[in-house]
């Protein structure tokens, strides 16, 4: 059984196994493993239970890879997950999934990724603010934004969105080059910093205990639970390569392959990393930490760690902005081919075979969110958002067993159903662990979701009144 539409050629394959990879890695490694390590022992304030909320949400992650891997490899189709859903739902929760991910989803993720990078850029430049009162302006009824708080930081965050999506304008291949040179670039320094931290003998192996305990405030499932809003978004973008998947050569073997090696190396790299920083810095200094890895290096190399750890995040930052406007953008192109988003949206370039359009509009839009939040709202929404769609996700390879029995499928989801049960039983559990602990961001993730209604109506009844005339 083919699902491939006449005009799937339109987007070459230019995209071998090693890229995708790198994509990959590229796409999960952000500024969540640099910046969010001090909201988890925040949390959770126990050392052991801060590292095992890196593990059990990087083997969530896996379990989520594993099961998408298997759907990956019968519906190797650009737009990821947007298929997914239109082939194993219907047109409503696909569109709902595409214009989540246009709203705040991976558009957030570009927007929180490129503040981070313009955060670290201030270590070096003075970037300008306005005047207190202007900082202090405050969009009225849609909660706590601040559109001109830090100025300087959105304007140098929107310049990075605008200039990766001319770069990615002009080719898949050029786009996956720069992916994967900034993604070596990435895991060499962060190398750098855990074969430093254990092999500077200022550390203390005091600081990895107690290995378990209560936190202060006595509700241990309560911390886990938003300590892993945190976790889950620097491992988010395991799935990216699906909405690269009319580019990948092979992509039946290729795409499934890339989900799970590309997952278990950033496993792998944020475990070593965090179990760095406790081995420099105690969890309570971790805590309270703005920046902790330049704090681990400025602790390692007083005169000049700061500087060149805010070098490393630049880099990885850089590197992850590109890999998440490469990827998503195909989301939309998929979302205009089906008539279902802004018409246009679905036109490729006749020179460099990539869906220009999409890329534009998506850069203006994250450049607009970059105006709204702090990085720790923007990740909220999008965090939150992610796993209502990951939930029902993992749920399709249920259906799609049943719905597809005869198509050949390259990769079987090992340890079939337990492990697509886990994950969903835990997605489930942490949408309603977000729901309780941050009700006003949920709130807002859900209003941004539900917002898709009346548009898609719209492109509907569209659709109908063009079949009819």
């Amino acid at each position: 059984m083919s699902i491939t539409t006449s005009n799937q050629n339109e987007l070459s394959r230019r995209l071998s196994l090693t890229s995708a990879i790198f994509i990959v890695v590229g796409s999960m490694i952000a500024s969540g493993i640099f910046l969010t390590p001090q909201n988890v022992a925040a949390s959770v304030q126990i050392p052991g239970i801060m590292i095992f909320v890196w593990i059990l949400t990087g083997f969530l992650t896996l379990a989520g890879a594993l099961t998408n891997a298997e759907i990956a490899s019968i519906i190797p189709e650009a737009g990821g997950q947007y298929v997914f859903f239109r082939v194993t739902y219907n047109d409503l929760v696909a569109f709902l999934y595409g214009w989540t991910t246009f709203i705040v989803y991976q558009t957030g993720s570009i927007s929180a990724i490129a503040v981070a990078f313009a955060r670290y850029l201030g270590y070096f430049v003075d970037l300008p603010h306005l005047s207190p009162e202007l900082e202090a302006w405050q969009l009225p009824f849609i909660g706590n934004i601040y559109p001109l708080k830090d100025i300087g930081v959105s304007l140098v965050a929107i310049s990075a969105i605008i200039l990766l999506a001319i770069v990615n304008y002009f080719g898949v291949h050029f786009g996956g080059f720069i992916v994967t040179l900034f993604t070596i670039l990435k895991v060499l320094a962060i190398g750098a910093i855990i074969t430093l931290s254990f092999s500077s003998g200022m550390g203390n192996v005091e600081n990895f205990f107690p290995l378990w305990g209560v936190p202060p405030n006595g509700a241990l499932v309560g911390a886990i639970g938003v300590a892993m809003i945190a976790t889950l978004w620097s491992y988010d973008g395991w799935n990216s390569i699906t909405y690269l998947a009319g580019e990948v050569k092979e992509p039946q073997k290729n795409i499934p392959r890339a989900i799970i090696i590309g997952t278990i190396t950033v496993i792998i790299i944020y475990v070593l990393t965090n179990l760095a920083y406790l081995y420099i810095l105690p969890i309570e200094k971790i805590a309270t930490s703005k920046l902790v890895a330049a704090d681990v290096m400025d602790t390692l190399y007083p005169s000049y760690g700061g500087a060149i750890i805010s070098i490393m995040v630049m880099i990885s930052t850089f590197g992850a902005v590109n890999a998440t406007s490469l990827t998503t953008a195909r989301v939309f192109f998929a979302m205009a081919k089906d008539k279902l988003f802004f018409k246009g949206i679905e036109k490729v370039h006749p020179k460099y075979k990539t869906p220009g359009r999409s890329l534009m509009v998506q850069a203006i839009w994250a450049s607009v969110l970059t105006l709204t939040g702090t990085y720790d709202q923007i990740f909220t929404y999008v965090i939150f958002a992610g796993w209502i769609f990951y939930a029902i996700g993992g749920y399709a390879v249920f259906i799609l067993r049943k719905k597809m029995p005869e198509v050949k499928r390259e990769y079987k989801v090992p340890g079939y159903p337990y492990v697509p049960i886990i994950f969903i039983l835990v997605a489930t559990w942490f949408v309603i662990n977000t729901i309780i602990t941050q009700t006003t961001d949920s709130i807002v993730g859900l209003f941004l979701v539900l917002a898709g209604i009346p548009f898609y109506m719209y492109w509907k009844n569209q659709i109908k009144k063009s079949a009819n005339s």
